[in-house]
């Protein structure tokens, strides 16, 4: 079931993942995402270019989507050093040859920040084309509306000076001195 979201822009994003030898004896291989291809057409681990032992796979092509409510997290994108899409990986059990299976990729660091709570995937940042920053800048410059910051105030708060804690601990009052009752018969008297 697909939901259609008005507004919302997509488009297809091949990913490229590297596999190089590994630098510990735990680890046959390295796999790293180095590389996003915009517009790219369907594929499944097809091998882009071989050198050596280093290896590039076009991994998986999926959408890429920006949505109206996830602006103010491309802004922040936008004005980071090096702005990044970020990939999200899984680990993939049915084949040894390829550990990782493509899940998303997104252009919002707060969506990638909520994958990186769980240790079940792996997130991984891969600098912005050019064009898809482009891309990126015009749907944030026709879509994002900035919210103006509203200091909340708090509710049945008494602010006219007067003493009404009576019993309150952290207000002290003339009462609260113990004064012993024969005092206090001779003041009534």
């Amino acid at each position: 079931m697909s939901f259609i979201f008005p507004n919302s822009q997509s488009i297809p994003l091949g990913v490229v993942m590297r596999k190089t030898p590994g630098v510990t004896r735990w680890a046959k291989w390295a796999w790293r995402a180095v590389d996003v291809l915009p517009g790219a057409g369907p594929a499944r681990w097809k091998v882009l270019r071989t050198e050596g032992q280093v290896t590039d796979y076009h991994a998986a092509t999926v959408p890429l989507e920006l949505f109206v409510s996830d602006t103010e997290a491309y802004v922040h994108e936008l004005q980071a050093r090096q702005p990044s899409i970020y990939v999200i990986l899984s680990p993939d059990e049915t084949s040894p040859e390829t550990p990782w299976k493509l899940s998303l990729a997104t252009a919002s660091p707060y969506e990638a920040q909520d994958y990186c709570d769980s240790s079940e995937v792996l997130v991984e940042k891969v600098p912005m084309p050019e064009g898809m920053l482009a891309w990126v800048a015009d749907f944030v410059n026709r879509h994002h509306e900035e919210e103006e910051f509203v200091k909340r105030k708090r509710k049945n708060m008494n602010v006219d000076g007067d003493q009404d804690g009576i019993g309150d601990p952290r207000i002290v009052q003339d009462s609260d001195v113990y004064r012993s009752p024969r005092r206090r018969r001779e003041s009534m008297n």
